[in-house]
């Protein structure tokens, strides 16, 4: 990466399509290949796509789109985002340059520990059951490791093994063994999922028990990303509202989230806004990353924010996001789909944990700007503005009608379809006329 780059662009947002493309090149975030291949809408394959899923018939497209700003640990980065929501990019994008002159985004990532799981029925005796396995650990961490002699050249491999006693379930007791396991730069479902089913009939051999189920947990607890920001109070101000306004609002609404599972709900998805279109993006598997998050959120026995804001000694505004994510950078989509890996080379992330720390680091950002909005002109504001544009061309706008009729629609305060569809056949009845 050349030491000119920069994620902050100026004028960005009001760049055409081919502009921005061209931008890009010239601060050589992308390549003239990157170019021919965007260019070309970076099209799954009929192929392609036939080979990842069953009974492929098509290939379903979303906007893919760049948010700016963000310096991660330091170093400049531009975050590929795949979503359909509008306001979500260039909200993640504002907050993230109002987090640069705090000095940015600080990630850090645990090692890539997965959990695979088995449950042992048919015991007699839980507690000698799970005596016995423990006894034989090591022996167990050494064969697991050795069922994937690729991931064990890479440094990975079993690094623990855990059995908890289920005394009542409505099945009655039964026994759950966690193996912990190190993936390296994988997701590491189907190493872990390989690997519980592997060491299944030694463990039955062992305890005398039938195993039933052999599955990872999505509640990946062991490999946690964090990042904290600091956003100057001063830099919060904007439009009649005083930075201590804005900061004590946003504060107040995280307060609202931490306590009360309905609203944090809400907060955690505008979290998982940013980290969803990014692991998408990665061709990462966003529905593992959604359960995981969902089921930290709830740990200590209610559903809560998962993020946290505060005033500082200082009296900024301080941010910080913890929750699971199992993100790779190999196999599956990260390397079938052509965008996934135009987007791992757009960040320069090497390992897995970089990847991690970028999207953990997206999602405070948008769980910032969600809270901004809310706290002072209300979300609807700028969420209706760039829907406006949506509703215009679903009522059949074309070309320079789009953005006339987004505006009309916003100038009126009537952003609705069947508005849009009236306000379109009166200009083409005025301009058919006049033809």
């Amino acid at each position: 990466m050349k030491p000119t780059q920069t994620s902050s662009i100026s004028g960005f947002y009001n760049l055409t399509v081919e502009q921005r493309l061209q931008q890009l090149y010239e601060l050589s975030w992308l390549d003239e290949s990157d170019l021919r291949f965007l260019r070309g809408l970076g099209n799954l394959s009929y192929e392609q796509a036939n080979h990842m899923v069953e009974n492929v018939i098509g290939v379903y497209g979303l906007p893919f789109g760049i948010a700016l700003n963000f310096l991660i640990n330091d170093r400049d980065v531009l975050v590929p985002m795949v979503i359909e929501e509008p306001s979500v990019i260039a909200g993640a994008s504002f907050m993230a340059k109002l987090a640069r002159s705090g000095g940015g985004f600080h990630a850090q990532v645990d090692p890539p520990l997965m959990i695979g799981q088995l449950q042992i029925l048919g015991l007699n005796d839980l507690h000698n059951a799970r005596f016995k396995i423990l006894a034989k650990k090591d022996e167990l961490l050494a064969e697991a490791t050795q069922i994937d002699p690729v991931l064990s050249a890479l440094g990975g491999g079993a690094r623990d093994l855990e059995v908890r006693v289920i005394e009542h379930s409505p099945i009655g007791p039964f026994l759950i063994l966690h193996l912990i396991y190190d993936v390296r730069d994988a997701m590491g479902a189907n190493a872990v999922n390989t690997a519980m089913e592997k060491i299944a009939p030694r463990i039955e051999k062992i305890t005398g028990g039938r195993v039933h189920l052999k599955i990872l947990s999505n509640l990946a607890d062991h490999r946690l990303a964090r990042a904290n920001c600091t956003i100057p109070t001063d830099r919060l101000a904007f439009e009649g509202y005083s930075g201590k306004e804005v900061r004590d609002g946003i504060v107040a609404a995280w307060a609202f989230a931490a306590i009360d599972p309905y609203r944090a709900a809400t907060h955690n998805k505008g979290i998982m806004n940013g980290i969803d279109a990014v692991v998408i993006a990665t061709g990462n598997d966003w529905r593992a990353i959604e359960a995981g998050a969902h089921a930290y959120a709830a740990r200590n026995g209610h559903y809560s924010a998962l993020s946290v804001w505060e005033i500082s000694a200082t009296g900024d505004l301080v941010g910080s996001l913890e929750l699971p994510l199992a993100v790779g950078i190999i196999g599956g989509a990260t390397k079938v789909h052509p965008l996934a890996r135009l987007a791992l080379k757009l960040m320069g992330v090497q390992t897995a944990q970089q990847l991690a720390e970028i999207i953990v680091s997206v999602g405070l950002a948008q769980n910032l700007a969600a809270l901004r909005a809310l706290a002072t002109e209300g979300i609807q504001r700028g969420h209706m503005a760039l829907h406006a544009r949506q509703i215009a061309l679903s009522a059949g706008a074309k070309g320079e009608e789009i953005e006339k009729l987004a505006n009309e629609l916003i100038t009126q305060g009537t952003i609705r379809i069947d508005r849009a569809e009236e306000i379109l056949k009166s200009w083409r009845n005025i301009r058919d006329n006049i033809g």
